[in-house]
């Protein structure tokens, strides 16, 4: 069986890998901290040449300098931060880390839930932005946003899984952002399969800036722009660079009376976020909530796409409806410029649905998706 192996003094910011090893006898203890250690210093150029900061951070066993401590100001680096499977790309414009499924993450199928793969994809987002610098309260704003009270807020969400990952699985996700328009952002995803290289999924989503106070939506300013943009590709890089994929496709909405549905689910407190709201990842498994269950039967989720409305309160019920969506001529195409497999060619194993969440009581729209599925292969 394959090991994952770390060392916990040299596996900082910019220096953290993952690397496997064969069956030991012991189990490796950590290393001891050296008494002086050379700094590691990380720069990038970003920005205009008038607001461009060379060096981000000095990273060293006594913590971080950088330019969002302040001069002379030092910042302790965690113990997360030292073993933490990831790190930037030698450009500094993107940040990979490795995962690795556990036995808690995996459903009836004994692979990984859609649920699972998108909290990694939050926590590989949160992770890249503590590690350039941005705030480390879980919502990567910047000093001028956190000056302003704005937050960012998801629009749109989109997910493609070509293969589940197993238990014990490592996953490799790589992700990186890019402005999208005055108001928003973007960030892509790319997940493979660490031993192999293959890539076994792809996820961008687009992002809006908001008030924190009055919850409405804001212009980007130059200012945040530039902070924002400064480790982001100078190059358009998308995870979905096809011409009309299926990240692009509008959702049509849901109209009564829906083919399936799931009344009345009621947020936990363990749905709540930092902002005491209910995660995003809730709302997948709302969706799934109202799915037939001769379809979970036979077959897997490929694609799921959420547009979100509006916010979601501890105190709201829910209402999850369904219907099938009939698509002439539909082509469900996995193959891409990105390493994507190749789908099926038989177009009868697949199936899409609309989906709807609402407030049960005025029945306003929390957020409107779609779903595809493929037939499960046979074991």
């Amino acid at each position: 069986m394959m090991k994952l192996s770390c060392n916990a003094v040299d596996q900082i910011h910019g220096g953290a890998q993952c690397r496997f090893l064969g069956p030991q006898k012991s189990r490796p203890g950590f290393a001891r901290r050296r008494k002086e250690a050379p700094p590691s210093i990380v720069t990038y150029s970003g920005g205009s040449p008038s607001s461009r900061r060379g060096i981000v951070a000095v990273v060293s066993d006594r913590g971080a300098v950088g330019a969002e401590n302040g001069p002379g100001r030092v910042e302790p680096i965690s113990l997360a931060d030292r073993l933490r499977q990831g790190s930037l790309a030698e450009d500094g414009k993107s940040y990979r880390e490795c995962f690795i499924v556990r036995s808690y993450e995996v459903g009836m199928n004994k692979t990984a839930t859609v649920e699972t793969i998108a909290n990694l994809l939050q926590e590989v987002g949160c992770n890249h932005a503590q590690v350039v610098g941005f705030s480390t309260d879980g919502f990567a704003t910047t000093t001028t946003m956190r000056e302003l009270h704005l937050i960012w807020v998801t629009a749109r969400m989109h997910i493609e899984i070509y293969k589940y990952p197993a238990w014990s699985d490592v996953v490799e996700i790589e992700t990186w952002c890019q402005g999208e328009g005055r108001i928003g952002t973007r960030r892509d995803w790319i997940l493979k399969d660490y031993a192999t290289g293959q890539v076994i999924g792809r996820a961008t989503s687009k992002w809006v800036m908001m008030n924190q106070d009055t919850r409405r939506l804001q212009k980007v300013s130059d200012d945040v722009r530039e902070e924002h943009l400064a480790f982001a590709p100078r190059e358009l890089r998308l995870a979905f660079p096809e011409k009309n994929n299926s990240s692009l496709k509008k959702i049509a909405k849901l109209e009564d009376p829906a083919q399936y549905s799931r009344l009345g689910l009621v947020p936990r407190r363990a749905d709540l976020d930092m902002n005491q709201h209910v995660n995003n990842v809730t709302y997948i498994g709302w969706v799934l909530e109202s799915m037939p269950q001769e379809v979970i039967d036979s077959h897997e989720l490929q694609t799921i796409t959420l547009d979100y409305r509006r916010e979601c309160q501890q105190d709201d019920i829910v209402d999850s409806l369904t219907n099938v969506e009939n698509v002439e001529n539909a082509e469900v195409s996995l193959k891409g410029t990105n390493g994507s497999p190749a789908a099926t060619e038989n177009q009868n194993d697949y199936r899409q649905f609309l989906h709807l969440l609402r407030i049960s009581g005025d029945g306003s729209e929390i957020n409107r998706g779609r779903t595809v599925w493929r037939k499960k292969p046979a074991r």
